[in-house]
């Protein structure tokens, strides 16, 4: 299955009645009348977020109390009936209503940002869209009546009937829709389903994974994971891609036919990245009934001499993906502290060997004299800690059993510090 054509993403949230929320993409064909009627829906949809913004940003400024949901509706109602936006009736009104939806999640992003209930990075205000975005999307819910119909075609409304590449059927009737148009020039339609989880067979095989750069991914058991390099392999052809489009004037119609080009070239790297990603993660989760990986500072590593192949091997988006899988399929998926030693403690005899530099691969424990290859020993110490973890969130005990004191041994005086 080719990631750019069918991409599921788990909303952990958005679970209820024993369902889960998954999203199913796939690749749209719009005509050219058809791809005329999106940009003019696209057009809409952005007007209205940045008109709502304009307003309530105008009613903070004046001390004025925030405009409601209600009132916003009833405003953009009212606006179809002046000259200069009676326009807005050429579109689906559930897609312009779903652009005030999006605005009230921006604001309410960010006051929890703010109040420290969102985790996560800070979420600044809400920003006014631009029409120069390469990116555009609109959403039809149920209420619009959209429609997959026999022949395999999405009929939206004042759109029409759009070819889709099905890369595989819907498991359910999807709730909602959303159009998305890349930087690459290219159309997917969104699908939002509610799913009951899967669980698979239980298995008694557990693994732990060290990432890096050498080698993508080392699991306890020996096996090692080359790295792709998605990126890497096609320096040479973005940097020829690159130099083309610095040489095209500026607002040129030359300019924007190699910028979708360049856009299409990153697009194949991502989505063979995102495709090696999922067909990994699948057989990890299938394959073992625990998972335990390392929390990376990604953005600290990224900030290093290291940061373009900390981007390509894209360590975050891999450990996302066996997160929710985990949880979809029924299995166990831990996190260790980013701080934990695992490189410096012998996983045979538990003793702390002190830092090594990264150029040391292998080394020999001054205790028990095992040689341990790096990574592996890492993997190895990741599954022994998230054991650990496992074990005391279920009521296991972990600390070690209190040992009696010798009957020669010395004691200390009453009132010693």
């Amino acid at each position: 299955m080719s990631a750019s054509a069918n991409v599921v993403e788990f909303w952990p949230e958005a679970r209820y009645a024993g369902e889960v929320q998954l999203r199913y993409a796939y690749r749209l064909y719009p005509t050219v009348r058809q791809r005329q009627a999106l940009a003019r829906a696209f057009g809409c949809a952005r007007v209205v977020y940045n008109d709502a913004l304009a307003l309530r940003k105008a009613s903070h400024k004046a001390g004025e109390r925030y405009p409601g949901n209600a009132e916003m509706s009833a405003r953009l109602t009212a606006s179809k009936d002046t000259p200069e936006r009676a326009w807005l009736g050429d579109v689906s009104a559930v897609v312009l209503q779903q652009a005030l939806a999006d605005l009230n999640i921006a604001y309410k992003n960010f006051f929890e940002s703010l109040s420290g209930k969102r985790k996560g990075p800070n979420v600044g205000l809400p920003q006014f869209r631009s029409r120069k975005d390469t990116r555009q999307a609109i959403r039809f819910t149920a209420n619009a009546r959209f429609k997959v119909l026999g022949n395999g075609k999405l009929r939206l409304p004042k759109i029409g009937d759009v070819e889709v590449r099905w890369s595989r059927e819907l498991p359910t009737e999807p709730s909602s829709v959303t159009v998305i148009r890349d930087s690459a020039d290219r159309y997917f339609a969104s699908f939002m389903v509610n799913v009951t989880p899967e669980p698979l067979p239980e298995t008694a095989a557990e693994c732990g994974i060290d990432v890096g750069l050498g080698h993508f991914a080392v699991l306890d058991d020996g096996t090692k994971v080359s790295a792709p390099r998605f990126l890497r392999r096609v320096e040479k052809k973005l940097k020829r891609v690159h130099r083309e489009l610095s040489r095209k004037q500026k607002g040129s119609r030359n300019r924007q036919k190699v910028r979708v080009k360049v856009a299409r070239a990153h697009a194949r790297v991502a989505d063979a990245r995102k495709d090696f990603h999922h067909q990994l993660s699948t057989k990890i989760i299938r394959e073992n009934q625990a998972v335990t990986v390392e929390d990376l500072a990604v953005k600290g590593l990224a900030r290093t001499k290291l940061a373009k192949s900390v981007h390509d091997a894209g360590w975050s988006a891999f450990t996302a993906m066996l997160e929710y899988k985990a949880k979809f399929y029924g299995r166990d998926f831990h996190r260790i502290g980013r701080f934990e030693p695992t490189s410096q403690i012998c996983s045979a005899c538990g003793v702390k060997d002190g830092r090594k530099p990264l150029a040391v691969r292998e080394w020999r424990c001054k205790k028990c004299g095992i040689v341990h290859d790096r990574d592996v020993n890492a993997a190895k110490n990741i599954l022994a800690l998230g054991r650990r973890e496992r074990l005391n969130a279920r009521g296991g005990y972990v600390r070690p059993p209190e040992a009696v004191a010798a009957a020669g041994e010395a004691g200390s005086r009453r009132g010693a510090a």
